[in-house]
């Protein structure tokens, strides 16, 4: 979510065509559907190819992104150098349709343009953009490429920095924001012996682990990156919790409102969560890369 640091969820109402076919090709309504025909799916993966896919340009896979594009997310940023999540997520997604790495394209999408009403100049934009209700009234949004978890910041000289279990926690004074998943987090997954600091706001959450008043905050992962990056330079990401079930806040990726390059990219997204893939790139550049490790 970017209300803070990162991109607050977004979402666009699709046409009532479009919205079916995204249930049809969902992950969680794989197998629930009875499965085409060998003729309908030879004809789906032929609509599907990059030789009959109408893109912006002919041949093409034109990728819109915010300008900077932040670590972890991409590295360096620079988007066409396949390296951090989201870049290698968009190359994957062009590979599954067909799209050799020289034939994609980049360009600079504003945050907040990228899921505003409009034609768009890109065939999908990538940029930790969540999905939600409201921002699916204005575009479309393929299947979550990613899951945001919660995460504990720390002072890199806290003793929780060190922290590689939920047992190394449970004498840590931790701290959030109230009315959150996060702080549902600290009382139910890590369960520490000392009561949680409560916070009204989590720049108060922020403040506090500046001061020292607590031994780590807990935030979801993208802001984690963001309060590192940007709000408190001697904090560190020390690790990440696993899903406790519920329904996820879920990045996705953004198309035109009713494109005809929405049910090939979904089903690009969920062939990579099922293969995978997805948990491959996502161990690769937002747990090994950044030393963030799951708590269990």
């Amino acid at each position: 979510m970017r209300t803070s640091p990162h991109r607050t969820p977004l979402a666009a109402a699709a046409l009532l065509t479009a919205t079916l076919a995204l249930a049809a090709c969902s992950p969680q309504d794989d197998g629930k559907a009875s499965g085409p025909g060998p003729g309908t799916a030879a004809a789906s993966a032929a609509s599907c190819s990059a030789a009959s896919l109408p893109t912006r340009a002919q041949g093409k896979l034109t990728v819109g992104t915010d300008d900077p594009a932040y670590d972890p997310w991409f590295s360096g940023n620079k988007p066409s150098n396949g390296k951090g999540y989201e870049s290698a997520v968009a190359y994957a997604v062009a590979k599954h349709l067909g799209f050799t790495a020289d034939r994609v394209v980049w360009r600079k999408v504003p945050f907040n343009s990228a899921f505003s009403p409009g034609v768009k100049d890109f065939d999908f934009d990538i940029n930790q953009v969540s999905i939600n209700a409201d921002r699916r009234k204005a575009v479309d949004f393929s299947p979550g490429y990613y899951d945001v978890r919660q995460a504990l910041v720390v002072r890199k000289d806290s003793p929780a920095a060190k922290a590689r279990t939920l047992a190394d926690l449970r004498n840590a004074k931790l701290g959030a924001q109230v009315g959150t998943t996060s702080l549902d987090t600290i009382t139910d997954v890590v369960k520490p012996d000392r009561q949680p600091a409560v916070y009204q706001r989590n720049d108060l959450a922020v403040a506090a682990l500046k001061n020292g008043q607590v031994d780590g905050i807990v935030v979801d992962l993208p802001t984690a990156f963001y309060i590192t990056g940007a709000e408190v330079p001697d904090a560190r990401v020390a690790g990440q919790f696993a899903s406790t079930g519920g329904t996820p806040e879920q990045f996705g990726l953004v198309l035109d409102k009713g494109s005809p390059l929405t049910r090939c990219v979904s089903q690009a997204v969920t062939a990579l969560r099922g293969d995978g893939t997805l948990a491959a790139l996502e161990k690769q550049w937002l747990s090994d890369a950044v030393d963030a490790p799951v708590l269990k």
